[in-house]
């Protein structure tokens, strides 16, 4: 897909926009990264943009990781400067300063207002995430949502790594189960 460098633009901002609610990590703003790439640009398909956000997160390294492949698949190598630039150089930014400013006043009753409040918000965005990348597969059988409902538990009480669970459901799929 060819896009222009106005769109390309377009792109970042809005993902500069974004990366100041990412306070969860990159899972906090897959809802709005799917609105904007797949319901308004229709660059990608619900179906690529879960199998990028699944690629982005089993690959090695930081979960931002998802954002430049979310860019590369709609865009190419451009698409992947202008998400990940736009995500990662405001966030830093506000953090650089928010954690200097913490630093020099940590008795502030501002600060542990912001950390209290910190955890709902975080949450609230994830799980929207977590709706959104599921949509693409609400008409699935009874036996992947019962391996949806286990891994949700699983990972919630067991300490296991992620590879563990991603292999779980690579058997479920081979075997023809889901």
């Amino acid at each position: 897909m060819m896009v222009s460098p106005t769109e390309l633009l377009a792109l970042s901002a809005d993902f500069a926009l974004l990366s100041l609610l990412s306070l969860g990590g990159v899972n906090a703003i897959l809802a709005d990264s799917h609105r904007l790439l797949v319901a308004q640009r229709g660059w990608l398909t619900d179906t690529e943009f879960a199998q990028a956000v699944a690629l982005g997160q089993a690959a090695p390294g930081p979960n931002v990781m998802v954002v430049g492949v979310l860019g590369w698949m709609a865009a190419g190598p451009w698409g992947l400067f202008a998400c990940l630039g736009g995500i990662l150089l405001p966030s830093t930014w506000v953090v650089w300063r928010f954690s200097r400013w913490a630093e020099a006043h940590p008795g502030h009753a501002g600060l542990r207002a912001f950390q209290e409040g910190c955890g709902p918000l975080v949450m609230g965005l994830t799980l929207s995430g977590a709706w959104v990348l599921i949509q693409p597969y609400a008409e699935a059988g009874g036996v992947a949502w019962g391996l949806v409902g286990l891994i949700a538990v699983g990972s919630a009480r067991k300490r296991w790594p992620p590879l563990i669970w991603l292999t779980l459901g690579a058997t479920a799929g081979v075997l023809g189960w889901v």
